[in-house]
């Protein structure tokens, strides 16, 4: 079966539905919801028969996101998601929203930058889960399901756990109505849920193995990465700003300032042929040494 268009899953997963964030929980009681999610998951069908709860609240918060990462995608009681999606609120609200409005462009950043489109183009350090774009970018496995190891630092892993188990009941409607693996350079837009986003276009990058030089095959998949992200964003009327990660520079191996070049590459080339689509386009990085990257691509230091 060939990779199945938005405008087929679109309406299975309710897209174009606005979700209403539920309202933040009492933080005098994050302990005991905490303690009743993870009641309510032990024990579940495919979930282990039980689990022994920790003494502090952390480890606590550490043991809910491990089970939730192991937990297949069936549908939850609506009792359980309120809780869950309430405290996912709470810790969003203590976290902050990073709003997209207040970055400095790159036209501002980096005047003599030899790229084009910089007056919507950004260079943003920090947590992607927290910014306000109408989209951000997962680097999704060909599974399309998220991670699946318990606490792994992965930006797929952040994603989902910050979304909540809704994010993966979506991909896995899609992946089913697809029966195929995701292919590299591929992307799917769900909605985001609990993500101060409102929705989270899904790609699978590329793999480099061993620190290799990567094939021009390669390149242009992560290349088209970027560009099959903006092609699905653009078929939904609401997203006009876009948060892009360093796709494939994590656990898939790609080199960081190769990355960063084939990204800004794609993306102004995009916007070449498209140049009122999309208001704001945001790459964002987490460690210094991508920071440092793009950097150098915009001509700074």
């Amino acid at each position: 079966m060939a990779q199945l268009p938005i405008n087929e899953y679109g309406p299975a997963i309710h897209l174009n539905e606005r979700v209403i964030p539920i309202e933040p929980i009492n933080p005098l009681d994050r302990v005991r919801v905490t303690d009743s999610l993870i009641d309510a998951l032990v024990g579940e069908p495919e979930m282990p028969e039980s689990a022994e709860v920790p003494e502090s609240y952390e480890e606590k918060r550490k043991l809910l996101r491990g089970l939730l990462n192991i937990r297949p995608p069936y549908p939850m009681e609506p009792d359980f998601l309120n809780s869950l999606d309430g405290l996912l609120q709470l810790e969003l609200k203590e976290m902050g929203v990073v709003r997209s409005s207040s970055l400095p462009l790159v036209s501002e950043q980096f005047p003599e930058a030899p790229v084009s489109h910089g007056d919507k183009l950004a260079l943003w350090q920090g947590d992607i889960t927290r910014i306000d774009t109408d989209a951000i970018v997962n680097a999704a496995n060909e599974q399309l399901l998220g991670c699946w190891q318990p606490l792994h630092e992965c930006i797929d892993n952040a994603i989902h756990s910050a979304a909540g188990p809704e994010l993966r009941e979506d991909c896995n409607t899609i992946m089913a109505m697809q029966q195929e693996p995701e292919k590299t350079g591929g992307a799917k837009v769900t909605r985001a849920y609990n993500l101060p986003s409102k929705f989270v276009l899904h790609t699978v990058g590329p793999i480099i193995e061993g620190g290799q030089t990567p094939t021009k095959e390669e390149t242009e998949q992560l290349a088209s990465c970027y560009i099959a992200c903006l092609d699905a964003a653009a078929e939904v009327e609401a997203i006009r700003t876009v948060t892009f990660c360093a796709i494939s520079t994590g656990a898939f191996g790609y080199p960081k300032s190769e990355a960063a070049r084939v990204a800004v590459e794609a993306v102004s080339g995009w916007l070449d042929h498209h140049p009122d689509r999309f208001s704001m386009i945001v790459f964002n990085v987490f460690a210094d040494e991508d920071e440092a990257a793009y950097k150098n691509v915009f001509g700074g230091k």
